[in-house]
């Protein structure tokens, strides 16, 4: 599983020729870990959670990104949306529509159910953004306004510090 998805933002990032590296590392469980182990701090991790947000009319599959070093604000996000709750997807829900385990989720979203949404605090303090690319092993680290033009998130304030 994922490395047909690594294999597919080489590609979209090769084709909007951004600036970005690959680190080849150990798997790593913590956010924490996975920062030192890349040679980034914290604060850079492009954390993807797979959510559900619901009602109001709202029905959809949200794929939220935001620092590794905040938590997601849940309620927040599902407001932000025009919904009055949101929750975290299952593991099955988060392998259909991401192709990927959890904690190897990339930022970028490449299934039509699955709305991409970005805390805007994950472009207002590092130049650029680090994340598992597909894979556990595999991370990318990519210029922050490369990510933002190519990926074009919808920009939902939803994450408070840790």
């Amino acid at each position: 599983m994922s490395l047909h998805t690594f294999e597919r933002l080489i590609r979209l990032l090769d084709a909007h020729q951004a600036r970005y590296r690959v680190v080849h590392h150990s798997s790593a469980g913590k956010t924490e870990e996975v920062a030192r182990v890349r040679g980034t701090t914290h604060g850079q991790g492009a954390k993807a959670l797979v959510c559900h947000v619901k009602g109001n009319g709202i029905r959809c599959h949200v794929l939220a990104v935001l620092p590794a070093d905040c938590q997601a604000d849940l309620a927040t996000l599902a407001r932000g949306l025009g919904g009055s709750r949101a929750s975290l997807a299952s593991p099955t829900e988060v392998a259909a529509l991401t192709d990927c385990v959890f904690g190897a989720i990339p930022p970028f979203s490449f299934h039509d159910d699955l709305l991409l949404v970005a805390d805007p605090h994950l472009f207002d303090r590092f130049d650029e953004l680090a994340f598992n690319a597909g894979v556990l092993e595999r991370s990318l680290i990519l210029a922050s306004e490369d990510y933002r033009r190519i990926a074009a998130p919808r920009l939902v304030p939803f994450a408070r510090r840790s």
